[in-house]
């Protein structure tokens, strides 16, 4: 019976192919003079939602152990830990490199304050970054130690560049370029490739767009710095991301250069992601800049989704490809002309994605989908599950909303996604 009632569900969800927002039935109980009412269509969709899950707890565990290690000055353990993370491949279910997360706790204390200093346009005391220096001086042979200061410089000259209120105090620009300058005397020394170390590799990377507005020969060679790390760490897609997000006009690189990186990672990573490096290059610059979707090709941007989740099925992944299709991809006025095809064939993605993999509900990557870091200040963590889950059920109402109008409600397991009639 079950097998009869799924392959009838999916017989009738093949004809579910509209964009989201798209009015289903006009003249159902659902429906206004604007389309469908998704928050009463949404309360037909059973789904199970996990407010906490195992990427957000790994990633914490991390970052707390390299927080609490720093604060009690445990720096040589510290750097074992970032070491056998480095050498081992570790991350978290997401993909997320160990490594760079016990880097980010144990600095995170000395980039905070600074952070909230220059939000609030107060020069930052030097202390902070003078105390991990020392810790430096101490620890010249361990590359784990000098990363943590590297990364945390590359953090503060983001902060100077980035941050708006710090453009108002006197010799921003000096000290962006200082705190660059020293990241690149710390990491210069290092090899990512040779130490086997590719939190090495990323933080070279980085150091690349730390200062966009000091223009150095490096950024000709930006697509060669992730080539290597790209094929030191070729399972993290986090790398691939940061590749396209680099390649942005407004950043080091260009439309041309994007298409043509995102094909050749696709060509060397092929064993590993099949096509799927190609949409992982493209995930973060499209999020970022939708003009990228001019040289896009959708159809191998969608086999590369595909093969994402052949390689990758876990729910984390699938909430992350299905917010990306359902919200970023959404019809937005910004989409240039030339790029809404391309948009529609991402965006029509999210009906199979949903109908094939998803049976569980992550909200704060649905959340995460809507905000761009550091545009504004973030509500509650309670507020940021509830915005993720509200979006997520309208994303599924909309492109499911025939078939709850009709009568039924819609139910995800890990067997796929089949109707139940409403009671």
């Amino acid at each position: 019976m079950m097998h009869s009632v799924t392959s009838t569900a999916r017989f009738l969800f093949s004809r579910a192919t509209r964009r989201f927002g798209r009015s289903a039935h006009g003249s159902s109980k659902y429906a206004s003079a604007r389309g469908p009412d998704l928050d009463a269509l949404s309360r037909h969709i059973i789904l199970p939602s996990m407010p906490v899950t195992d990427e957000e707890l790994a990633r914490a565990t991390f970052q707390d152990r390299g927080l609490r290690m720093a604060r009690q000055e445990m720096w040589e353990e510290l750097s074992d830990h970032i070491q056998e993370a480095d050498h081992g491949r570790i991350t978290t279910p997401g993909g997320e490199s160990a490594a760079m997360l016990l880097a980010f706790g144990a600095r995170s204390d000395v980039v905070a304050v600074v952070e909230d200093m220059l939000h609030d346009g107060a020069a930052p005391s030097p202390g902070g970054i003078d105390a991990l220096e020392a810790v430096a001086q101490e620890h010249p042979g361990a590359y784990p130690i000098q990363l943590v200061v590297a990364l945390a410089h590359i953090d503060l000259a983001w902060a100077w560049h980035s941050i708006p209120a710090a453009a108002t105090l006197e010799g921003a620009a000096e000290r962006c370029a200082a705190h660059a300058g020293r990241a690149d005397d710390l990491l210069s020394g290092q090899c990512g490739l040779a130490l086997d170390a590719p939190s090495l590799a990323a933080a070279q990377c980085a150091l690349l767009g730390a200062a966009p507005d000091l223009r150095d020969p490096r950024q000709a060679r930006v697509a060669d710095h992730f080539e290597d790390l790209i094929d030191l760490d070729p399972v993290s897609p986090r790398h691939m991301r940061a590749l396209g997000a680099a390649l942005l006009p407004a950043r080091l690189g260009s439309y041309a250069e994007l298409e043509l990186e995102a094909r050749r990672t696709a060509a060397r990573t092929g064993a590993t992601w099949g096509a799927g490096a190609y949409a992982w290059v493209y995930f973060d610059a499209l999020a970022l800049d939708s003009g990228a979707l001019a040289l896009l090709d959708p159809a191998f941007f969608v086999d590369g989704l595909r093969d994402i989740l052949r390689h990758r099925p876990d729910q984390h992944t699938v909430n992350l490809l299905a917010a990306f299709c359902a919200v970023t991809m959404r019809d937005r006025a910004e989409v240039p002309r030339t790029g809404r095809t391309a948009q529609g064939a991402l965006h029509d993605c999210l009906t199979w994605i949903l109908r094939d993999h998803m049976h569980e509900l992550h909200p704060l990557i649905w959340t995460q989908a809507l905000h761009r870091p550091g545009a504004a200040p973030l509500p509650s963590r309670r507020a940021l599950i509830t915005e993720g889950r509200r979006t997520a059920l309208r994303a599924i109402a909309a492109q499911f909303a025939d078939d709850i109008a009709g009568g039924h409600s819609i139910a995800f397991s890990p067997a796929g996604m089949y109707l139940l009639p409403s009671l």
